[in-house]
Order: C-alpha cells, then sequence, then structure tokens
C-alpha cells in the first residue's frame, strides 16, 4: 500500500487512538471512528481522547467522526480496534470494508471465535491481518519505540500494512502465522491476571515468574494444537506481550488480578474503569477452546475459576502447586 492511502481506524478507545496516530506518523490521511457522537464530537473540539489518552494530543490532520460511511470513504485499509466481546456487532453495523487489520485480543465468550473468525464469517473472503505485540497505548501513541508483529496468509497484505503503518518509532514484523498470534495474544492477557493475583496476595515474585513461565508453555501447547506454530509463541505477540502486560500495574488485566489478589471484587473493579480488560472475559472461553482441542492449560483454568468465585487466589496457587510432578 504505497503512502498517502487513507487508513480508518474503527474504534476510539485507547489502542485505536494510537494507531491512529501511529498511522499518521506513517504518512496519507487517517479518519478514527468512535460509535458515540457526543465522544467524536468532544474529541474533535477538544483534540484529544481525554477518556483514555489525555496526555497525547491528536493531529489536527486526524479526522474523528461517528459517521462510519465518512470514515471508511475513500479508505485502502481499516483498523478494527474494537473488544473482541463488541466486535461481531460492530461489524454487522459497518459499511463495505477494505482489507483489514484486527487490532484486538481474545476469545468471544459466546462463540469461542479469536478475532479473524469473527470477521471471517461476517466478510467472507475479506484480506485481513492481526497485529498484535507488547505495547502499551500511551506509549505508541507518544512515539516512543515499539515493535509489533503483523501476521496474515495473505503475503500482499502483510508487505503493504507492514510498509503503511511502520515508522521510526513503531517497527512492524510480518508474520504468517495469525493463529498463532490470536492464541498468544488472548491467552497472554489471562496469564497477566494471574501473574497479578500472585502479586496482590503477596505471593511473591518467584510465584510470577512460574505462574508467566508455565503461561507460556501452555499456550505454546494450544497454538500446536490448533494448527499454529510453537515457535510464534517464542516472539512478540507471546513472550514479548507476556513480559509487558505480566510486568506491572499499568497493564489493565496485570492490575486486575492485582485487585482480586488483595481481595476486592472483580465486578467492582470492572465497573470504576473505563477500559476493557479483556482478559475476564477470555479466561473461560479460552479454558473451553482448549477444552475442545484436548489441551490442559492449569494457569487458565485457575484464573477461571477465581474470576468465577470457585476458588481463592491462595486455594487456586495450592491446586497448581500440587499437581503431579512433570518434566519439563
Amino acid at each position: 500500500m504505497s503512502s498517502g492511502g487513507k487508513v480508518a481506524v474503527i474504534g476510539a478507545g485507547a489502542w485505536g487512538t494510537a494507531l491512529a496516530i501511529q498511522a499518521l506518523r506513517a504518512g496519507g490521511d487517517v479518519a478514527l471512528w468512535a460509535r458515540e457522537p457526543s465522544r467524536a464530537l468532544v474529541m474533535r473540539a477538544m483534540r484529544v481522547n481525554a477518556r483514555h489518552l489525555p496526555d497525547s494530543p491528536l493531529p489536527d490532520e486526524l479526522l474523528v467522526t461517528a459517521d462510519a460511511e465518512q470514515a471508511l470513504c475513500g479508505a485502502r485499509l481499516a483498523i478494527l480496534a474494537v473488544p473482541t466481546q463488541f466486535l461481531g456487532a460492530v461489524l454487522d453495523d459497518l459499511p463495505p470494508l477494505p482489507p483489514c487489520i484486527i487490532a484486538a485480543k481474545g476469545v468471544e465468550a459466546a462463540t469461542l471465535r479469536f478475532p479473524l473468525e469473527i470477521l471471517a464469517e461476517t466478510h467472507p473472503g475479506l484480506p485481513a491481518a492481526i497485529i498484535s505485540g507488547p505495547n502499551f497505548a500511551h506509549e505508541v501513541a507518544q512515539g516512543l519505540p515499539a515493535a509489533a508483529v503483523l501476521a496474515s496468509t495473505d503475503p500482499d497484505l502483510r508487505a503493504e500494512a507492514t510498509e503503511r503503518l511502520g515508522s521510526a518509532h513503531l517497527r512492524l514484523y510480518a508474520g504468517a502465522d495469525p493463529l498463532g498470534v490470536q492464541v498468544a495474544g488472548a491467552a497472554k492477557n489471562v496469564a497477566a491476571i494471574a501473574a497479578g493475583a500472585a502479586i496482590g496476595a503477596g505471593l511473591g515474585e518467584n510465584a510470577r515468574a512460574a505462574i508467566v513461565t508455565r503461561a507460556l508453555a501452555e499456550i505454546a501447547r494450544l497454538a500446536v494444537a490448533l494448527g499454529a506454530r510453537a515457535d510464534t509463541v517464542a516472539g512478540l505477540s507471546g513472550l514479548g506481550d507476556l513480559m509487558l502486560t505480566c510486568a506491572g500495574p499499568t497493564s489493565r488485566n496485570f492490575s486486575l488480578g492485582l485487585a482480586i489478589g488483595r481481595g476486592e471484587r472483580m465486578e467492582d473493579v470492572l465497573a470504576s474503569r473505563n477500559s476493557v480488560a479483556e482478559g475476564a472475559a477470555t479466561a473461560p472461553a479460552l479454558l473451553a477452546r482448549a477444552g475442545k482441542a484436548g489441551v490442559e492449560m492449569p494457569v487458565c483454568a485457575a484464573v477461571a475459576a477465581v474470576l468465577q468465585d470457585e476458588l481463592t487466589v491462595r486455594e487456586a496457587v495450592e491446586q497448581l502447586m500440587g499437581r503431579p510432578q512433570k518434566a519439563e
């Protein structure tokens, strides 16, 4: 995709806004679509997404609109930055789409579908890719150095989208294993809740490191069982994203686990936020998807049990520690 082509970003949360700013840096015209007209109006007037990225001014060239037709008119590429649990509903309401990059992680709770599977069912045959990696939205918006993988089975889309979105600030690596990227992106959010819960409950850094390492093994097992590649999980969308999202309270999923580990109720924590912690809905859905594939995911199962109030954090850890001995 040559420089100057229009990019439409669907979803004005933190990540969508950051990617819109990044797409402008890479060259060309960019439109950012917000579902709520009142939000679009305020963002246009104030030139900032005060709800999600208050420290990142919106460039004057960025069009912010609640009119999907206007956002997509003439676009050569669309970035779908909508949480996985709402992606299907948004896709049903959009006008015809150009080739798409999905910037969402998770598993749809009702159907157990990954994001690209949702898109494939609503828009059969549409060229599509997934972008994922160790990226905090506010850092990408500020232009701090970052890297991500952009994966697709369509080699032309991989090459064009990587060129179109990459810059000196965001290094993009083309990948040919979008399924592996989606598995890693979904599961790392669940692992982050587990890591946060361990720290919140005062179980120590050793526990966090063990959880992250064993979660990585679980992710690789599931990826391979579903037909993806194990080495994808060792890359930016797997190990890289795990390192970032399990590291501290800036991560939405880690901070949710941290609060739960300290004894707070998940419902209260989520109700106090204006952002989505995808791992909460993903944990039981990912576990069900793994069960269909005959894959054991003990860390994911422990998180699902804690979120459903079936176990306390300490009981979940005791179960994990009491599992039969195995070779690594």
